[in-house]
């Protein structure tokens, strides 16, 4: 006759995953007669089992389904019954108790470097000029629309060099940019000698730099150190540009010159 109690005990099992097994032994009196005992659903031994069958009692196993936690058996018994996280709800804001979180703002990006600063423009030089510069002089020269070759330019600054009237001539970085011819000569009807500016030419590609100027001021020193007090300078009539130059730096129209081919 099945006894109700194991039956309650059975279906308990199942709902764990387990299974009750029961002793075969229908004699009241023997060792393991009326015994239980639990296995998991592979059937391997769990509770109340060894080799030869059950050996719990009913009341045992009872007890142990009560207190089985299910994340042990669970994990134990590789069973796919896992424990249900318990779910944490949010704690309700109440209203002006709290302020937003400040938004973090960006650092602008760092201002580009400045540019390096300009390389400073070379300043004019004034020296002799060497026959070295013989080439550079007779492209000058032609600026002025006077036809020469470097020949006769070379035998033109060995002469004046001797005379002690070599012509001035301004760089820029070692390039000959500027020249400026100097004369010294003693008149019958002035005091003292008269200083004279032959020729000042500067190239196009350098004017504007105040470079005609800084030649015609060393021209002027080199003058007063021969003892020169009055300075002049011829200049065709078709120069209008350079008339206003030479009014610039304080000079003034005297007299008209006259000149004849021989």
């Amino acid at each position: 006759m099945t006894d109700p109690r194991l039956d309650i005990l059975a279906e308990s099992a199942r709902n764990r995953g387990l299974k009750l097994v029961r002793s075969r032994v229908r004699t009241p009196g023997k060792r393991r007669f009326g015994k239980v005992g639990l296995t998991d659903a592979k059937g391997r031994p769990l509770f109340g089992m060894d080799a030869k069958g059950p050996t719990a009692t009913p009341e045992a196993v009872e007890e142990y389904l009560r207190n089985l936690d299910a994340k042990d058996w669970g994990a134990s018994l590789d069973v796919a019954v896992l424990p249900r996280k318990k779910r944490t709800a949010p704690k309700p804001h109440a209203a002006n108790d709290t302020e937003p979180a400040p938004r973090l703002k960006r650092s602008p990006p760092p201002p580009p470097p400045p540019p390096p600063p300009p390389k400073p423009k070379p300043k004019p030089k004034i020296r002799d000029a060497k026959p070295s510069d013989a080439p550079r002089l007779v492209e000058l020269i032609r600026e002025l629309e006077h036809e020469i070759d470097e020949k006769r330019v070379r035998k033109n600054l060995a002469a004046l060099r001797k005379t002690g009237e070599t012509p001035l001539v301004a760089t820029l970085d070692k390039l000959v940019v500027g020249m400026c011819g100097v004369g010294r000569r003693v008149v019958i009807h002035r005091p003292a000698p008269l200083g004279r500016i032959t020729a000042l030419v500067v190239s196009k590609n350098a004017q504007g730099q105040g470079i005609g100027r800084t030649l015609v001021e060393a021209a002027e020193q080199w003058m007063r150190k021969e003892g020169c007090q009055l300075v002049e300078v011829t200049s065709n009539d078709r120069r209008a540009a350079a008339h206003a130059f030479y009014r610039h730096l304080g000079y003034e129209r005297t007299s008209i010159r006259f000149a004849k081919k021989l």
